[in-house]
């Protein structure tokens, strides 16, 4: 089950059930299922607060994923700042929602195990990035 939830913020998502078919798509495309995965959407402070005490490190980011997968089965926490979100839309050029969705599968990416330290890493993060939002057009 996909569950949506807002914390230090007032934003309203209205694309779940879509965005719940979709991570169901993407999982199983990657052999995955889902299990309890809860998306967070919050302000920067909020996830600034979360990153320096959880992960020790004192910057902006767009989203920190927790892990608790168990074998196939997807499950974890990716807590999301709608501010980060907004800003990188503004400057990458691109919709909001896009970018939403792109941080959204971004994180599902790494509850299925790929990583992005390395540049190799990366650009294979992006190109599934790109594959699973192509999807979400053709999913009505």
């Amino acid at each position: 089950m996909v569950r949506y939830f807002s914390e230090d913020t007032k934003f309203n998502y209205k694309g779940r059930r879509l965005t719940s078919k979709w991570l169901f798509s993407v999982a199983s495309a990657e052999g995955k299922s889902i299990g309890d995965i809860n998306v967070i959407f919050c302000s920067d402070p909020y996830l600034l607060e979360i990153n320096r005490k959880y992960l020790g490190h004192d910057y902006y980011t767009d989203i920190i994923t927790f892990d608790y997968c168990e074998g196939e089965v997807l499950s974890g926490d990716l807590f999301i700042s709608i501010d980060t979100v907004r800003d990188n839309a503004s400057f990458f050029n691109t919709l909001f929602e896009d970018e939403l969705h792109r941080v959204i599968v971004h994180g599902v990416l790494h509850l299925i195990g790929y990583d992005d330290h390395s540049d190799n890493e990366k650009t294979v993060m992006r190109s599934k990035e790109d594959r699973y939002l192509s999807l979400l057009s053709s999913i009505s």
